[in-house]
């Protein structure tokens, strides 16, 4: 166990030295003990949710791999594995909800039918832990997801479907904004697409188009919810054409005053998602990133620090954008303990988001405009090896939350006494 007289006596010359490059260390702590993640449910079960339904349908895009023992089957066992995470992450977090996550009783329920009080449950958990929740329309999984259409689907009376479904999930997210006294984020991606390259790209974009503009046609004060669009380059099953593009959802969210949602791996590997917040952020007054992990393709791998995540994160910093950029996971792996699996996640995006809060970015800034390129990227060079780990450590200390690896020994226990007492899926 690390002891917190240890970590606070190494603290105090790590803080002189971050002093020394204009940084004071504990204004960042203080801003880092403000932002709130947004933890995504769905690592917890591998997206299976708690409809009764008598098949499966197929995932539209999504696939989970690996069989780690211990998947949350109820919803008791979700939010006890989801608090377990909770217990683990520094500072005060948000929780985030997918339609197909209610509490249906026996009976089925199907997407076009959800309405507030199946999410009562979540509600009332959530107050009693000070958290809020955020929401998502489920628009795969399903059979009328089956062909790879939804909103955008040729059959008017199939998007009547879906159409009604994300109306009730906006009115669901509402609900939860307002019952617990904070704007619930309410964002809708659909799986649209074609594997082979189509002919003609206009029509579905224009369906799309004309379900979204009935969609949105209910207004919700941004006190009790907010929409985000969320793009993709590409899906399984939808590698050559994606309806609801980058382009598509950005014009969009410009003309309706709605939220991107950038997804991490939902672009070309090649291109930098750091490089679009500056850009969409001139425009638009707040913005979406679902920070994940692709290898190859969008595999959404756990979070880790990486230059990827690091990078995104300085730029929100660095245009001094944080209260305007909504922070959410969104990935999903079962070949690993999943409630290690949200911690990592969690504490990844949080070391990044430290390490981009004491870059000297004044000193930085102040070469760059005196044309000073020598010393811009010296600074850079030099602020790679500042000692940010010793800051973190007094952050999670503080928070009573353990600090270094001493909270692997946690997931171990849990993993052996909770999770792998549990039957099979």
């Amino acid at each position: 166990m690390m002891a917190s007289k240890d970590v606070d006596k190494t603290y105090q010359s790590v803080r002189e030295r971050y002093a020394r490059f204009g940084v004071d260390t504990e204004s960042a702590l203080e801003r880092l003990g403000r932002c709130a993640l947004s933890l995504h449910v769905w690592q917890g079960d591998d997206l299976a949710g708690f409809e009764r339904r008598a098949e499966r349908a197929p995932d539209g895009g999504l696939l989970v791999t690996g069989n780690h023992p211990g998947r949350a089957r109820t919803v008791d066992e979700l939010r006890a594995d989801l608090e377990k995470a909770l217990s683990l992450i520094p500072g005060r977090h948000r929780v985030n909800l997918h339609a197909m996550y209610g509490e249906f009783g026996s009976s089925p329920v199907d997407r076009n039918e959800i309405e507030p009080f199946h999410f009562k449950g979540w509600v009332e958990w959530a107050r009693e832990r000070g958290l809020k929740l955020d929401f998502n329309a489920t628009c795969f999984n399903h059979p009328l997801a089956a062909s790879g259409w939804t909103l955008s689907h040729r059959d008017k009376e199939v998007r009547k479907f879906w159409v009604e479904h994300v109306k009730r999930s906006r009115r669901i997210s509402a609900a939860l904004g307002r019952e617990l006294r904070g704007a619930s984020l309410h964002n809708l991606w659909i799986p649209d697409g074609s594997k082979d390259a189509p002919l003609d790209r206009w029509t579905h974009r224009a369906l799309l188009k004309e379900s979204l503009d009935e969609i949105f046609e209910t207004e919700y004060s941004p006190m009790q919810m907010k929409d985000s669009l969320e793009s993709k380059l590409f899906g399984i099953g939808s590698e050559s054409y994606v309806v609801g593009s980058h382009e598509f959802y950005l014009g969009y969210a410009q003309a309706k005053g709605k939220m991107v949602c950038l997804d991490l791996g939902h672009f070309h590997p090649t291109e930098s998602v750091a490089d679009k917040i500056s850009a969409i952020l001139q425009i638009h007054q707040e913005l979406l990133l679902h920070l994940s992990r692709p290898v190859r393709w969008d595999s959404d791998h756990v979070v880790i620090l990486n230059e990827d995540v690091l990078g995104v994160l300085q730029e929100v910093v660095r245009g001094q954008a944080l209260e305007r950029v909504h922070l959410a996971l969104d990935y999903f792996d079962a070949s690993l303990n999943r409630v290690g699996a949200w911690v990592i996640g969690a504490r990844a995006v949080l070391k990044a988001l430290l390490i981009a809060l004491l870059e000297p970015a004044d000193r930085i800034r102040d070469a760059e405009i005196r044309g000073d390129l020598f010393g811009r990227l010296a600074l850079f060079e030099e602020a790679k090896a500042l000692p940010w780990g010793s800051v973190w450590d007094v952050f999670c200390l503080r928070a009573e939350v353990p600090a270094g690896p001493d909270w692997m020994d946690e997931i171990r226990l849990y993993q052996e006494n909770v999770l792998g007492r549990r039957g099979g899926s």
